[in-house]
């Protein structure tokens, strides 16, 4: 088993497990590239690297979305779970408004 800083679970959920490496999360070529951090997540307005050299690098991995390794096709609707225990969901049907990126559940210890 590959030791990557992120859990796949289900069908459409990424689950952020290492505060040292953000993700980079990539569904297509016409979708924003996501960043997720610790606490939070936004949109990634840099270079996207080209290979996972050039992402640890940036203290970053890539997560392709549509990649054989993880969900396999184009995702509409995805959750990601932060380290801080917000889940959030993104919605791709809504990009460019509020609703693009929302906190979906919110777990408080």
């Amino acid at each position: 088993m590959k030791d990557d800083p992120y859990i796949l679970s289900g069908r459409n959920t990424i689950i952020h497990k290492l505060r040292k490496v953000d993700l980079l999360i990539v569904n297509s070529r016409q979708d924003p590239v996501l960043m997720v951090l610790h606490n939070g997540i936004e949109e990634y307005k840099g270079k996207v690297p080209n290979n996972k050299l050039e992402a640890k690098r940036m203290d970053a991995a890539i997560v392709d979305v549509s990649s054989s390794e993880n969900f396999g096709d184009y995702k509409n609707l995805l959750f990601v779970q932060t380290l801080n225990n917000k889940e959030f969901k993104i919605d791709y049907s809504k990009k460019g408004s509020d609703y693009f990126i929302t906190v979906h559940q919110e777990s408080t210890f």
